[in-house]
């Protein structure tokens, strides 16, 4: 582990910053302790993928992970939290009711199969591999650090819901994401050496204040999965997405890194997931779904839900970046600021 990165991580985030009335209301009333909570009508006249109604659900979620600064351990469990966590639930549930086709899971597992042998145009990590810029590569670490920071929590509360092969492959899959018992090969702690690397802060939750509502959503969709028993076969369907895509993702984000002179805690993040997932994805498949399927064959339609919801979430984050680095500007809504001077190799920052 690198000097400081583990103390730099222990710290509970501070409380973002409010990006409207809906979040305004969540972030003062953990203040606070009083005041309005969104209810459902508010919530109705909010769009089900803006940042506002994002960043008030993530800040609930995150009551169960790492909590804030200031705010209460024992909020987690507030009746008048919930309740407002369920209104913003239940909008952004029915958004992708709506926008998601309706397939079966072979279905669905099997679009993930075909891997795209060329650039489409749509795709992240072919742009960042042929042309990305080392400024790119830092936004995308900064966004994507709210889940990496926590890579494998959110399903891991999936265990206890598991049985027999799927309980078995899952648990595998997870010990191995959590560093097969090494602290320094927890993969968000590799995460927080790449943002070393690339000259980020690598506290838990330093960037939300910069996440796009499209970064929020798909980190609250993995919250809102795995913290539901009832949509515990969409968080499967979201598992097997994340472990079948990440392989040759990452094969190309590590050419990437190694492109632009990121580092090698930047180029060994990536090529860990090369790796380990190409085996993943075997378990994945053969073990969690197949096994969750045989035992419970009704949960069918809503592993192809997860899915769904993944690859959505994931294409309308993939068209924000690529819109903004297309046109040679930031993707964020302020600079990075630069944890160390930049080098003349790293461009803009």
């Amino acid at each position: 582990m690198k000097a400081g990165l583990g103390a730099a991580r222990l710290g509970r985030p501070p409380l973002p910053r409010p990006r409207g009335a809906l979040s305004d209301t969540v972030i003062s009333w953990l203040r606070t302790g009083e005041g309005p909570l969104p209810a459902r009508e508010k919530v109705q006249r909010e769009g089900p993928y803006g940042a506002d109604l994002h960043l008030a659900l993530y800040v609930l979620y995150e009551l169960h992970y790492q909590g804030f600064e200031g705010v209460e351990d024992d909020l987690e469990w507030a009746p008048a939290l919930l309740s407002a966590r369920r209104c913003l639930e239940e909008a952004f549930l029915q958004a992708l009711r709506d926008d998601i086709p309706l397939l079966s899971a072979q279905e669905a597992m099997a679009g993930l199969l075909i891997e795209r042998t060329a650039d489409d145009g749509s795709s992240v990590s072919h742009y960042l591999k042929r042309e990305g810029l080392l400024w790119q590569l830092r936004e995308y670490a900064a966004v994507r650090s709210l889940y990496h920071l926590k890579e494998a929590d959110p399903h891991a509360w999936v265990l206890p819901r598991l049985r027999g092969r799927a309980k078995a492959g899952m648990a595998a899959i997870e010990f191995d994401e959590f560093g097969a018992g090494r602290a320094e090969d927890i993969h968000a702690q590799l995460f927080a050496d790449l943002m070393a690397d690339l000259a980020l802060e690598p506290a838990y939750g330093h960037y939300v204040d910069l996440a796009p509502a499209e970064t929020l959503a798909l980190v609250n969709l993995m919250s809102l999965l795995g913290l539901h028993r009832s949509l515990r076969g969409a968080l499967i369907g979201h598992f097997a997405t994340v472990e079948v895509t990440s392989s040759p993702g990452s094969r190309r984000l590590a050419e990437a890194m190694r492109r632009t002179g990121a580092g090698s805690a930047a180029e060994r993040f990536y090529d860990e997931h090369v790796e380990a997932d190409a085996v993943h994805e075997q378990v994945v498949r053969t073990e969690v779904v197949e096994g969750l399927l045989t035992d419970n064959p009704e949960l069918e339609p809503d592993v192809a839900f997860g899915i769904g919801a993944t690859v959505l979430l994931e294409d309308r984050l993939a068209a924000y970046l690529l819109a903004a680095w297309r046109e040679n500007r930031s993707a964020l809504p302020a600079p990075l600021p630069p944890v160390r001077a930049p080098t003349p190799s790293q461009g803009r920052t």
